[in-house]
């Protein structure tokens, strides 16, 4: 299966069918059977009543009404109001409380209850887990706690929330957050501490200062 979307130019799916010719490797031109069945089946998630099917309309609406005007942060709100989430939580990066701060300001101004939880939570030491004192950011010694993503999962899914937030979670430990967090999950903040929390700006940037980016495995992933 070779799926491509990244490289195309034609962006067939945003027309009516049939108004573009799609590329060769287009996944909506393809007769391979695994892939038709995968698109009729997640079709289907959006015309059964049910949690998808609310949450993909609810999320559709939320982009019509705040096109080009809301923050991402008014659109978790929206979103919030529109699938009845009024128990809200946050689970955080230690090093972003004072954004995950001013966030729990904002959503109980507006009336939502809200349950925040730190990555720290449970302050379990990475050598605990079987890493060597080399392997943390303290390599000469001293208390290096794990983030525990599943840690703080298991609290919100006991506090009972309806829509959980994530605010800067580790690449990695946000996979674990997502994995096991009962109620549906959303990216406020994707963590980045050399662009300031602002990802995409590796990318924008990759035609000067971040082309080593393609070298990065070839360098010893410098």
């Amino acid at each position: 299966m070779d799926l491509k979307c990244a490289k195309c130019k034609v962006k067939v799916c945003l027309g009516e069918p049939g108004s573009k010719s799609p590329p060769t490797y287009c996944a909506m031109a393809s007769d391979d059977e695994e892939i038709v069945k995968a698109l009729q089946e997640a079709a289907v998630h959006y015309i059964q009543e049910g949690v998808d099917r609310k949450i993909a309309m609810e999320a559709a609406r939320t982009e019509a009404a705040g096109y080009l005007r809301w923050p991402r942060v008014q659109e978790v709100m929206d979103f919030a109001w529109r699938i009845g989430a009024k128990h809200l939580g946050i689970a955080h990066c230690i090093g972003l409380i004072d954004e995950a701060r001013i966030l729990q300001k904002i959503l109980e101004a507006n009336d939502f209850q809200v349950s925040s939880i730190c990555c720290k939570v449970g302050s379990i030491p990475k050598t605990g887990i079987g890493l060597t004192q080399q392997e943390t950011l303290f390599p000469e010694g001293g208390f290096d706690p794990l983030c525990n993503p599943v840690g703080q999962a298991s609290l919100l899914n006991l506090a009972g929330t309806d829509l959980n937030i994530l605010v800067g979670l580790c690449v990695g430990h946000d996979s674990l957050f997502l994995k096991y967090s009962q109620a549906p999950a959303t990216v406020l903040v994707a963590k980045d501490r050399v662009t300031g929390h602002n990802p995409v700006a590796a990318l924008y940037t990759y035609n000067s200062y971040y082309q080593r980016l393609a070298r990065v495995k070839e360098d010893g992933r410098k």
